[in-house]
């Protein structure tokens, strides 16, 4: 459906005058304001006992969902569970790994999420790390970097809703293998600049805060690197890629659910708000007036017309955001520098979290020849 129609069905369904304006613009505020995004990926699950080692929870597919997740509550309450070790209809026991905060007691309220690594490198994981800034061109961009032995560095770029610790879980492998990392913060997160309108702007911006940060990796010598990014953060790595005057200094990519096809990554995500139907295409298109959001570009992405080195592309059949179809496309259209993996089950950018062990392996298997 052509966007002009749909924009006419849409508001006949809704409403017409102010109204539709109203609604359109408050099922934009979590697509143009994405540091408002919700983390938790359930509702509420209760825990209903507790044991040696494992946890039950009130059934339900976020309780049933396959890997390693965080379970959050209060204001601070954070554990890690693993592998589903039984389920029936009346719960779903699930290992207990860790109980990092709070106290969880049968009858606690928790939201899967995951999170399963929060704070820094050190604190999480125990790795050293230098808190540093890349200078980009609206100001200082926070920034973790951790020192390697190979002249290759990787520049992690978190999704919308997330921040730094999306990247968290993939530094142990990282470091394993020797390479020198930059987990970058962009225009909108906290304790970075704003963007000029106060508004995301779908990677079309974003993408100079990456390059700033591609600029900052070679001052301090690596001879080449590697642009990885989850969600949005995929997306902005592919318009660096394109776009950078640095593009000769990228050897690969590493894209974890890119959003590739906008219009419907959008609809996706206003539905994920509670806009649904007719509102979630009105928020979708009030984004796209509100931003100015450049449809040709994206579909310039999307088909990989200008993407020039080896990529690997993560991505759930099954992701509830970025369509799994265009991955699959894009794949088809480039298959000489594109290598799609599906993980079954696996929720948007939230892979590794889905087979933490399947996940580190196609990674070290991708990274090593670029080593």
């Amino acid at each position: 459906m052509r966007w002009g129609i749909a924009a006419t069905v849409a508001a006949a369904a809704v409403g017409t005058g102010a109204a539709v304006l109203v609604i359109g613009r408050r099922a934009s505020e979590r697509l143009v304001h994405p540091a408002a995004a919700v983390r938790a990926r359930s509702g509420p699950v209760q825990v209903l006992a507790l044991g040696a080692g494992r946890v039950t929870f009130t059934p339900g597919p976020a309780a049933g969902r396959p890997g390693r997740w965080a379970v959050e509550w209060g204001e601070d309450g954070h554990a890690v569970v693993g592998e589903v070790l039984h389920r029936d209809g009346k719960g779903v026991t699930r290992r207990l790994l860790r109980a990092d905060r709070g106290t969880l007691a049968a009858g606690t309220e928790v939201r899967f999420t995951p999170r399963v690594h929060t704070g820094d490198p050190t604190t999480a994981l125990g790795l050293p790390f230098t808190a540093t800034a890349v200078e980009g061109e609206l100001g200082a961009l926070p920034a973790w970097r951790l020192d390697g032995k190979r002249g290759t560095w990787v520049i992690l770029v978190h999704g919308p809703g997330a921040d730094r610790q999306q990247g968290l879980a993939v530094l142990p492998l990282l470091q394993r293998l020797g390479l020198p990392v930059l987990v970058v913060d962009y225009r909108g997160d906290e304790g970075a600049p704003a963007s000029p309108d106060g508004l995301g702007h779908f990677g079309e911006t974003e993408w100079r805060d990456v390059e700033a940060a591609v600029r900052r990796a070679l001052d301090s010598g690596a001879g080449q690197v590697i642009l990885y990014g989850w969600s949005l953060g995929a997306t902005t790595v592919l318009q660096t890629a394109a776009r950078s005057g640095w593009a000769s200094s990228i050897s690969s990519l590493v894209l974890d659910s890119p959003v590739l096809d906008w219009p419907a990554g959008a609809r996706r995500s206003a539905a994920r708000a509670g806009y649904r139907g007719a509102a979630a295409e009105l928020g979708a298109l009030a984004a796209e007036g509100r931003t100015g959001v450049d449809l040709a570009d994206f579909a310039r992405l999307a088909e990989g017309t200008d993407l020039r080195v080896p990529t690997l592309v993560l991505h759930g059949p099954d992701d509830p955001v970025a369509p799994f179809r265009a991955a699959e496309r894009l794949a088809g259209l480039r298959p000489d520098v594109v290598s799609l993996q599906a993980f079954p089950g696996g929720d948007h950018a939230a892979l590794w979290n889905t087979d933490p062990d399947r996940y580190e392996e196609t990674l070290r298997r991708w990274l090593t020849p670029f080593l």
